[in-house]
């Protein structure tokens, strides 16, 4: 084969290497960028659950992280998408109880105590990490305070459930299971007063159950006053 032919195949094998070490390169970068964003990320979270947001800079996570300012603002482009990061981050490493099994667990009462006691255990776990965020709410970016705004919304919805009340009575009762199902609740009832998990769960039972049969009672009434005016309405001739 002659020197010229060599050199051909010679350039041509370098060739057939460049775009597999091109994507190789780029496979490579790419996993850098995750790895500090997931680092960033790793940070941030650490902090918003010891200090919590109103101690947590730009800077301290930078110095968490071990990178500049500068690369923290070339990951995440806003403190929400930061924020958004950090909760994603804590709530792979911290699944939340799943909620949508909570109807089949029975009637109203049975479901409450169902869901308050998923609940409260799980706050037992994480209530520490979660009560930072929560006590500095305010100083959380607007996307993200909705995101958990939101989540506490669910949780509520889901320990009433279709119990049968209606209006006025139904928007007291969602208000009180809206405060049961906040941390600081549990901590307040659990950490705070001594309570057990389990005489914390039957207090907030008791409090729901209450406001049912109270908004249930004058519906009852209503009927039974609708049945009472249908039977004694006369017969047509």
């Amino acid at each position: 084969m002659s020197q010229e032919a060599v050199s051909r195949l010679d350039k041509q094998g370098r060739t057939d290497e460049v775009p597999g070490k091109r994507q190789y390169v780029m496979r490579r970068r790419a996993d850098l960028v995750a790895a500090t964003r997931e680092r960033i990320a790793a940070a941030a979270m650490r902090l918003h659950t010891t200090v919590g947001p109103s101690g947590t800079s730009i800077a301290a996570i930078a110095a968490e992280a071990g990178v500049t300012r500068l690369t923290v603002y070339h990951h995440f482009a806003s403190q929400d998408e930061l924020f958004v990061a950090c909760m994603a981050h804590w709530a792979a490493l911290h699944p939340r109880p799943n909620v949508s099994a909570w109807p089949s667990a029975g009637g109203f009462e049975q479901r409450a105590r169902h869901g308050l006691r998923e609940l409260y255990r799980w706050y037992a776990e994480v209530g520490e990490d979660l009560y930072p965020i929560h006590r500095d709410i305010a100083l959380v970016p607007a996307g993200a305070r909705r995101a958990i705004e939101s989540g506490q919304d669910g949780l509520a919805s889901a320990l009433v459930g279709d119990v049968h009340v209606a209006g006025e009575d139904r928007r007291r009762l969602l208000a009180v299971a809206g405060h049961l199902v906040k941390v600081e609740t549990w901590r307040s009832l659990c950490v705070e007063q001594g309570l057990s998990c389990d005489d914390a769960v039957e207090v907030g039972v008791a409090f729901l159950e209450s406001l049912s049969r109270r908004g249930a009672a004058p519906r009852r009434m209503r009927e039974r006053g609708a049945a009472v005016r249908m039977a004694r309405r006369p017969l047509p001739r």
